[in-house]
């Protein structure tokens, strides 16, 4: 595996560099000794190095019956004998599978909200863990592309949640990373403020191939919150005119 580059967008960026792997593991060590971890939830002492109680990772509502096409959670006796929704039976849409590790309910909805508008960037690193672990045997995409923020929301908001998502999910399960390769050149309405169809309205043409990038057949997006689709739906579209056969979304949680 080649070195781990980033002269533009061009390049991947990987998640396997070992002296670097093996620096964070100190690091991490050192600060688990000085700093023990303490929940998020609720401020009992951690477990298994994360900055979660056992407790609380019980309680976390794990999306395990869901939709294949859209990670809908949905009762088993819903669910058609390949796991595909009535919606997505009838209209297939652009991610031939999204995977979301939980649901947007209770504790979760206490933690997301943390990380994406109040700069708790703790929060987002316990959930990349989270995603890591219950994606470990998920089919394994060639590289992960992070949905991007427009640049304007960028400066306003001053880090974007879906790379920081993404940058440790790709070092964990040692995937590359392509942070610069889709770009979103429209800046959109907050998608919270609209409807479904005028979400899918509000994405339309948003989102843009870099030039010069050379993706794989195989791609990943990553994103924090899926709700209706719309904004994976257009980032997947835009990858696929780009020549990317098989698009594939990983997000924290679904909200049903």
């Amino acid at each position: 595996m080649p070195s781990p580059v980033n002269h533009g967008c061009a390049s991947p960026v990987y998640g396997t560099d070992p002296i670097r792997s093996r620096l964070r593991t100190w690091l991490r060590a050192a600060a688990d000794q000085l700093l023990p971890p303490r929940c998020l939830l609720c401020a009992e002492p951690g477990e298994g190095g994360l900055d979660l109680c056992a407790a609380c990772r019980r309680s976390l509502p794990s999306n395990r019956d869901a939709c294949r096409h859209c990670a809908l959670p949905l009762p088993p006796a819903d669910l058609h004998p390949d796991r595909v929704c009535g919606t997505c039976q009838r209209r297939p849409p652009p991610l031939d599978a999204v995977q979301a590790a939980f649901v947007y309910a209770p504790p979760l909805d206490r933690l997301l909200p943390r990380f994406k508008f109040h700069q708790d960037l703790a929060a987002g690193r316990l959930l990349a863990r989270l995603m890591a672990d219950a994606f470990a045997t998920a089919a394994r995409p060639q590289a992960l592309v992070p949905v991007p923020l427009h640049r304007g929301r960028l400066r306003r908001r001053g880090y974007d949640q879906a790379l920081e998502l993404a940058r440790p999910l790709a070092r964990r399960l040692q995937l590359p990373l392509h942070p610069g390769a889709l770009r979103r050149i429209r800046a959109t309405a907050a998608q919270s403020e609209l409807d479904a169809a005028a979400r899918r309205r509000n994405l339309r043409g948003a989102f843009q191939v870099a030039g010069g990038v050379s993706l794989p057949a195989h791609v990943a997006l990553v994103d924090d919150v899926m709700t209706t689709g719309a904004t994976l739906h257009a980032a997947a579209t835009a990858l696929r005119r780009a020549g990317v056969t098989r698009v594939d979304a990983w997000v924290c949680a679904r909200v049903p």
